[in-house]
């Protein structure tokens, strides 16, 4: 049998060497376990590839809007020349909701859905590469891009709660947000979350002493013993909630599941990808409509299953940059700038589109084309870490240069 300190040294992360999947050698330990910090858990969904946010939500009233795209834009709330099921969804005296966000509709009208138009982040590359960087970590240009993501920074800001599930992106690597964590772990599915080989062995090897590498053992292997309890695998949504057999509604199934268990989770990143729309779009129906579908089904599908619970989990759902207004030959839309954020949660201000929308007149746009960014996501994030987790400095976790709050969360907890 192995000491605890040649596992330690052959494995590089003590009890984790032990535990299958590859990406578990990410993980960070800290001995010390207390109740943890105050305030919500973040949920960031990441939509990579540039959602159309003129599409998602929709500013009907702008004649501009449906001149600019023929073939992609959605029928107006009160339009006669469209079936009910093809108009968008009203929001207000300006803004419709796609059709296919149809499931998120009753948290917005029961106000536990929020939105934020016209945002983005300052850069102008239109990249992917470089506007996904930009905002994961947490920079207003390229200039001040530091080496770690902001989620970091978060983590490193705030109490710990000791767990080795503290933050958890599911992907196949370790997203930008995280970068430089030392207690982040990604993974595609909690089943890799597992003992291998000889547990009783293992369990034995970490049952006694009160070394930093004993207690994290003792800590992990808690927590492991509370995942077997509730196995992802046999797990069952409450409230009657269904999930769409899909990589997002999987990832916040599982969300879910590791928020009941009380392991210590703070932070959770999830992705959806897809959205670069340059060619066969489609309005009502087609390639975007089935993503936002997706998108829809998988958070409502969440909020719905943590039921009450959702009081101290704060949803964000970005993109890096949005589309021209204007669609191309190919029927779909090129990378524009500002574009559409989602907020669900309890400490949200829901029932409401914040933010400023600049219109779409040829004067006020940007560039090629694009709708100008009036609400930098930092504002957002910022507003989310000054009123839902308390004690943290939001300068420190964004830089100095953020902008003033917008008022979407509610008082501080």
């Amino acid at each position: 049998m192995l000491s605890r300190r040649k596992l330690f040294v052959a494995s590089g992360v003590g009890l984790l060497g032990a535990i299958s999947g590859s990406a578990l050698a990410q993980v960070g330990l800290n001995p010390t376990r207390g109740a943890g910090p105050r305030g919500d858990i973040v949920v960031n969904v990441f939509l990579r590839g540039g959602l159309d946010g003129l599409s998602a939500v929709a500013p009907y009233q702008e004649a501009n809007y449906y001149d600019a795209r023929p073939s992609t834009a959605i029928a107006a709330p009160d339009s006669t020349k469209a079936n009910a099921r093809d108009r968008l969804l009203r929001l207000d005296d300006q803004f419709g909701l796609h059709p296919a966000l149809a499931a998120l509709y009753p948290l917005y009208e029961s106000k536990q859905l929020g939105l934020v138009t016209a945002a983005g982040s300052g850069d102008r590359t239109r990249s992917h590469f470089e506007a996904m960087s930009l905002m994961e970590r947490g920079t207003g240009n390229a200039g001040d891009a530091g080496s770690n993501g902001w989620m970091a920074r978060l983590l490193a800001a705030r109490e710990t709660t000791g767990s080795p599930l503290r933050a958890v992106a599911f992907a196949t690597t370790m997203p930008d947000t995280l970068r430089g964590a030392t207690d982040a772990l990604a993974l595609e599915s909690l089943a890799q979350f597992k003992l291998d080989g000889d547990a009783q062995a293992i369990r034995a090897m970490y049952s006694t002493g009160g070394d930093v590498l004993t207690t994290s053992g003792r800590e992990t292997l808690r927590v492991l013993e509370s995942l077997e309890s509730t196995d992802s695998a046999k797990f069952r949504p409450q409230n009657g909630a269904v999930y769409p057999d899909t990589e997002l509604g999987r990832g916040l199934q599982q969300t879910a599941t590791l928020i009941r268990s009380e392991i210590g989770l703070e932070l959770a990143f999830l992705e959806r990808t897809g959205w670069d729309t340059h060619v066969a779009q489609g309005g009502s129906t087609g390639l975007l409509a089935t993503m936002l579908t997706d998108v829809a089904q998988s958070l409502a599908a969440f909020s719905q299953d943590l039921g009450t619970e959702m009081g101290r989990v704060s949803v964000v759902v970005q993109t890096e940059f949005g589309r021209r207004v204007a669609e191309n030959a190919g029927l779909g839309t090129d990378h524009g700038r500002a574009s559409v954020m989602f907020l669900m949660g309890g400490g949200f201000i829901g029932g409401k589109v914040h933010g400023t929308f600049p219109g779409l007149s040829k004067e006020i746009l940007e560039g090629p084309g694009d709708v100008p960014v009036t609400t930098d996501y930092r504002q957002v994030w910022s507003e989310v870490l000054t009123k839902r987790v308390p004690g943290v400095d939001p300068v420190r976790v964004f830089g100095p240069d953020i902008g003033p709050a917008i008022g979407v969360c509610q008082g501080s907890i």
